[in-house]
């Protein structure tokens, strides 16, 4: 609940920032996105607002930090690929090498570092389980890594597949 009231928190506050038309802009970039050659213009036409008011608006809403990116999600699995969760457990002097190791493969869509024996995290989107096997064992191999230092936590079950993102009204209490 202590989280929940502060992400609210937040949200009520930068909800000063935003108006209707902000909101809907929003909504239908993250909900209803055309797949068109020229989509910001058929975002504009379907708001009832020229394309120069739609770039305006995000530009602000991405310098006010509403929005932290504008990119496409693809659920890998549709498309026969492959997906892992990992961590290495290494020493503080060998943090910065890890994470340029880890860094270096296309493969690996984010990381970060952890509080916690096992400190450095990433993901990896690869064409099969082979490819990532073989990814894990290069990043093992090149840190000098003990097979114990290495966690592969691949999905057994899937809980959540996309996040969206609503946004408050205004006259709305949580």
């Amino acid at each position: 609940m202590f989280v929940r009231g502060n992400v609210c928190a937040v949200l009520r506050c930068r909800i000063g920032l935003m108006d209707k038309l902000d909101r809907e802009i929003l909504g239908a970039m993250q909900d209803d996105f055309p797949i068109a050659q020229k989509p910001y213009d058929a975002i504009a036409a379907r708001i009832g607002i020229e394309t120069d008011q739609l770039w305006s608006r995000v530009e602000a809403m991405l310098q006010d930090g509403l929005i932290r990116r504008i990119g496409v999600s693809i659920d890998s699995r549709k498309i026969g690929y492959s997906s892992t969760l990992a961590a290495v457990r290494v020493g503080d002097e060998q943090v910065d090498a890890a994470a340029e190791v880890i860094g270096s493969w296309t493969e690996v869509t984010h990381s970060y570092q952890r509080d916690d024996e096992f400190n450095i995290w990433f993901t990896l989107i690869a064409c099969d389980e082979q490819r990532i096997e073989y990814i894990l064992e290069q990043v093992r191999s090149k840190l000098g890594l003990k097979n114990s230092d290495l966690l592969n936590v691949p999905v057994k079950r899937l809980f959540k597949l996309d996040a969206r993102f609503g946004v408050l009204k205004e006259t709305e209490e949580n």
